[in-house]
Formats: C-alpha cells, sequence, structure tokens
C-alpha cells in the first residue's frame, strides 16, 4: 500500500515539473534501539566502573551529594543510542547512529516520517526545515527532538555518497588536508601525549558544591597534570556544565600558571549571555563550548559576542547540515570550530574544513589506557588515531560499515 506522505511528496515533486528519480526517492525509515553495550552515539552507556560514568567528574548533578560519586546516578546513559536506516525506491540505503532513544523513535515513527516517506533525499535543507519548524510547538534549540532530526540528517548524507559513490567530505567541499590530527579527552594525559595526539582534555573533578577544598583540589590536579605533560604541551579542562560564572572566574585564576590551551563548557548552555561576563574577567583564558548547543541560533549569539574562542558542535546531535551553517557563521569571524565527540561525522566535517586545526578523539576504552573506537562496536570499521592523526579511505558516504553483532531492537 502506498502511504498517504509518499503520495503528497510525489505529487508535490510533479507539480514541481521535477522527473522522479527512483534511486534518490526515500521508501523508508527504519529506526531501532541499541541494545549493545558500548556501541553507537550513546557514548555514556558503559558498564559499570568505566571512567567516563563512574568517577569524580564535575556535572550540574553534583552539587547534591546522593549524584555526587557517579554521573549514571542521575541517569546520564539513560536515553540510549539509535540506529536509523533510510533506504529508497532504487534499493540503495544510508545508515546513522544518533542518540534519542525511544523518544526519537516515537516521534519518527509518528511525525517526520511524513516528510521523508516519497521524498527526494537530495533535498536535505528542505527536509531539514520541515522537521525543525513542525517540531516547534514541542522542541527548542537543542535536545532530543533536534537531535533526532540530527540522526536523520546524517543517514541521508550517508545515503547520498553511496548513491554517488563518494564519501561525504567530497560532498562538502573536499579535503583541505590529507590526515586529521587530533587531541583527546579521557583521564589519562600522559598517555596520550605518549600516543602522538596534539592535545589532551582531562575531566575537572569538582564543581562549586565542593567548595574552597573542592576548588583546591582541583587546583592540584591540573597543576600535577601540567607537570607530567611539560609546559608547551596542548592541555585543556571540561567542565561539563558544572560550574557558575564566580567559581569560573576563581578557577581560571587558580590555574592560570598552568597555562590551560581552553577551559571547557565551565556554564549550562542555556546561559549563553554570561560567557561574555567570564571572558571579560578573564581575557588571557580560552574558552570554548557548544557541545550541548545544537543549532545555529543558539550559536548566534556568543559567535557576534566573540565571548567564546573555540566551538564545539556535536554532529551527532545537530547534524552535518547544520554545523556546516554554524561553521559558515564562525567562518566570517575567525573562530575556531573544532566538533565534539562525533567519531567518522565530525572527522569527514574536520578533514574539509579550514577552521578545524584538529579533531577531538574521546577515548572511551574503560581506563582509557588504549585507543578504541569512539562508537565501540557498532561498526567494523571505524577509523582510530595512529599516532594521534587519523586518515579517512575514500569509501562512500561515511565510509563505515555496521555490525551485524550488534543488537539492534527495532521500533
Amino acid at each position: 500500500m502506498v502511504s498517504l506522505s509518499t503520495l503528497d511528496n510525489n505529487l508535490l515533486n510533479q507539480n514541481r515539473g521535477i522527473k522522479m528519480d527512483k534511486k534518490f526517492i526515500i521508501s523508508e525509515i527504519k529506526v531501532s534501539i541499541v541494545k549493545t553495550q558500548s556501541a553507537g552515539a550513546d557514548y555514556t552507556d558503559h558498564a559499570k566502573g568505566h571512567w567516563i560514568n563512574d568517577t569524580i567528574i564535575a556535572n550540574p548533578m553534583s552539587k547534591y551529594p546522593e549524584y555526587h560519586e557517579s554521573r549514571s546516578s542521575w541517569g546520564m546513559d539513560a536515553i540510549k543510542g539509535i540506529f536509523i536506516e533510510i533506504s529508497t525506491e532504487g534499493g540503495h540505503t544510508g545508515f546513522a547512529t544518533a542518540y534519542g532513544g525511544y523518544i526519537s523513535s516515537w516521534i519518527i515513527k509518528n511525525h517526520f516520517n511524513r516528510f521523508l516517506i516519497g521524498a527526494d533525499a537530495r533535498d536535505l535543507n528542505l527536509l531539514y526545515d520541515q522537521m525543525y519548524r513542525a517540531s516547534m510547538p514541542y522542541a527548542g534549540q537543542s535536545g532530543v527532538v533536534v537531535n533526532t532530526i540530527a540522526g536523520i540528517d546524517l543517514a541521508l548524507w550517508d545515503l547520498l555518497g553511496k548513491i554517488r559513490n563518494e564519501p561525504v567530505y567530497k560532498m562538502i567541499g573536499g579535503k583541505v588536508r590529507d590526515k586529521l590530527q587530533t587531541y583527546v579527552t579521557g583521564p589519562q594525559a600522559k598517555i596520550a601525549q605518549d600516543l602522538g595526539h596534539v592535545g589532551s582534555k582531562i575531566p575537572l573533578p569538582y564543581g562549586p558544591g565542593d567548595g574552597i577544598k573542592g576548588l583546591k583540589e582541583n587546583q592540584e590536579y591540573i597543576m600535577e597534570t601540567r607537570k607530567q605533560v611539560g609546559p608547551d604541551y596542548r592541555l585543556m579542562i571540561d567542565c561539563y556544565m558544572a560550574l557558575d560564572v564566580p567559581y569560573t572566574i576563581d578557577l581560571t585564576n587558580a590555574v592560570k600558571e598552568a597555562n590551560l590551551y581552553w577551559i571547557e563548557e565551565p556554564l549550562p548552555p542555556h546561559d549563553l549571555e554570561s560567557h561574555k561576563h567570564i571572558k571579560q574577567a578573564c581575557p588571557w583564558q580560552k574558552f570554548a563550548t557548544g557541545e550541548h548547543t545544537n543549532s545555529r541560533y543558539g550559536f548566534r549569539k556568543i559567535i557576534e559576542d566573540r565571548s567564546v574562542d573555540i566551538l564545539q558542535p556535536d554532529i551527532t546531535l545537530c547534524g552535518m547540515t547544520e554545523i556546516l551553517r554554524i561553521a559558515a557563521m564562525a567562518s566570517a569571524y575567525d573562530i575556531t570550530v573544532i566538533p565534539h565527540c562525533s567519531g567518522v561525522y565530525a572527522y569527514n566535517f574536520g578533514i574539509s574544513s579550514t577552521i578545524t586545526p584538529f579533531n577531538e578523539f574521546i577515548n572511551l576504552h574503560p581506563t582509557a589506557e588504549k585507543i578504541v573506537p569512539i562508537f565501540g562496536s557498532i561498526f567494523t570499521n571505524e577509523p582510530v588515531p595512529i599516532n594521534g592523526e587519523v586518515t579517512l579511505t575514500d569509501l562512500p558516504g561515511f565510509g563505515v560499515e555496521f555490525n551485524d553483532a550488534v543488537e539492534l531492537e527495532e521500533i
């Protein structure tokens, strides 16, 4: 049976005078929950004891003693990852790992599918805009709904690359460098340095709720790490939305001698205005943010204010179509864009971006002592850095293949 959405979209294309090309016409969208642990875009879905969840890391909930010791205690890993597959009438399929769990699955099946089935997969701007506008009554500029659109967008880019038999980085401008340099996020800065990465970003242990004692311990931890890696190595700290303006200023002053390359996401994403105040108070320090800001509208003000030095949109949360818009805005102000996490999606962007000097590699080994793929086991051939560099192939789409051993629950 042909769906009403298919008929509507086919009629729309006919009215435009467009000849239908079956290889581009979307016939099906499948969405599944990723059941296998340590697989997919939810980088917090790991076994108990993993450093990213079960070590003391400052976060928005660490002010409450009952949630201080572990980020999994308050549900950081509750939403889960999804896997999106989009097929066309011509028999082509593109896919993406994304974020949003059962919420995203419901939205795709009950709302967004009407815009997709029967549509031309090449109409990326149209489809993104229709999904974004149609979800305005129950969504904002960031969060699960926008993350759902991002996942669909990535699957469409993968699909188009496979139909055209070229990698996504070629479709967004081509390579500006042969290899990507990487910095590592994780608790083992010296290991990252020894493995040849250009920098290391360590998680901040304590926040405002830990008082002067916690501030002192943060200072000692950062200064000791600086001693381990030497004075000239890029060292950054990740504050994960845990701080407020006074604490950020106190911390920045306390570790001024550490010469941090940047301080990341000290403030919650809704408080973009306050980035101006910390930058004015500490003009010598570079600040970064953007992981939890998922649209160009959220970045507009901090770009105009120049209150942040490095923008960090997460491509699994905003999509390739949207990060290209964000990067275009940033480039007019000479602001650096280094995507948060995002694995192969960020690599395809980074290798084609003139304002991205290097990429993030988050070390998701349980103790951060070995290099493992960012998306775990969901792909059979995800590129990982070797001697601190990532090399991309010329395989079509995002260049990765799904691992059939990963368990999916189709919704």
